[in-house]
């Protein structure tokens, strides 16, 4: 299979590395100093799961170069989505394949608007995964991933799809109800990583202080609550999963939005928080929680942009 990773940080990078460990056809769309050093040392992987490995340094950051893709993995952080929706052009072929394993909600429709629904579907991965130094990744946590399609029901290509992940050692489920699915890892992450960035903790603290524990589940609530406004189908045990999803998540660890926040790199807030306050306000459900989380990390995420605009 040709498989084009779009986005070659610790989500990308892991499960396309596994692709090409499998010796599928894997090219990763990558810019600056990891581009530069993956095609030179090819890309190594630290997985907590997998062990450490290295797969060849087939990687560009022309998506031209890529030519057509039986499936692109799109992995980039929210904040690129613009950039990187607009380069998927030359990669597309009548059967071509998009998954989104991204955070947020969105970005199946986005992608959708871009290149037709019919060739996407959506995702979400669970895993802690960052570039630790230019051409290495790094993965901790579960290294799962779910996906299935932007409608509820099984298709064959996602049989297919699964069939194809799982014989390279990918910890994927296909979801009848993905859309559900995705809606509570929103939930939960939006939740959870606005709390941590702002209480600026671990999630052992934060979920152990009942004050900051009621916040965190009052948030998720809200945002569920969005979803079932704009006729998304919820699942029953949404909230629950999420709240045991905190409960498990390692007690040491940070949310990712917060380490971004405290090592000043550009964040996710407006893809996470920012779209459910968005959200929200057009279908005039209220959501006190998210509002007041999300103004009280906006000046610190604008500052960070405007630090990167000046530096690039």
């Amino acid at each position: 299979m040709k498989v084009a990773v779009v986005g070659a940080g610790g989500v990308g990078g892991y499960f396309g590395g596994l692709l090409a460990r499998a010796d599928h056809d894997v090219i990763f769309i990558a810019r600056g100093a990891h581009l530069a050093a993956i095609k030179e040392n090819g890309l190594r992987v630290e997985s907590q799961l997998d062990g450490t490995f290295t797969v060849p340094g087939n990687a560009t950051d022309d998506t031209a170069e890529a030519g057509e893709q039986d499936l692109v993995l799109f992995t980039v952080k929210m904040y690129h989505n613009s950039d990187a929706v607009a380069s998927l052009a030359p990669m597309m072929s009548p059967t071509t394949l998009v998954l989104t394993l991204q955070n947020g909600i969105d970005n199946g429709e986005i992608l959708a608007e871009a290149v037709g629904e019919s060739h996407v579907m959506i995702g979400s991965a669970y895993m802690e995964g960052r570039i630790s130094e230019p051409g290495v990744v790094t993965q901790g946590g579960p290294g799962t991933a779910a996906f299935g399609e932007m409608q509820v029901g099984i298709t064959r290509r996602g049989e297919d799809l699964l069939q194809t992940f799982q014989e390279a050692g990918l910890r994927v489920n296909l979801h009848e109800n993905m859309p559900g699915m995705l809606w509570k890892k929103f939930a939960y992450i939006a939740g959870s990583a606005a709390v941590c960035a702002a209480a600026n903790c671990v999630y052992e603290e934060m979920r152990t202080k009942p004050e900051t524990r009621e916040l965190i589940r009052a948030s998720i609530a809200e945002v569920l609550a969005v979803g079932k406004a704009r006729g998304a189908p919820i699942m029953d045990d949404s909230l629950a999963w999420a709240m045991d999803t905190l409960d498990r998540f390692p007690g040491k660890g940070r949310a990712s939005m917060a380490k971004d926040f405290t090592e000043q790199r550009p964040v996710e807030l407006e893809g996470l928080t920012g779209t459910v306050v968005r959200m929200a306000r057009e279908l005039g459900v209220p959501t006190p929680i998210n509002d007041f989380l999300y103004a009280i990390l906006k000046p610190n995420a604008e500052r960070i942009e405007a630090l990167h605009a000046a530096g690039s």
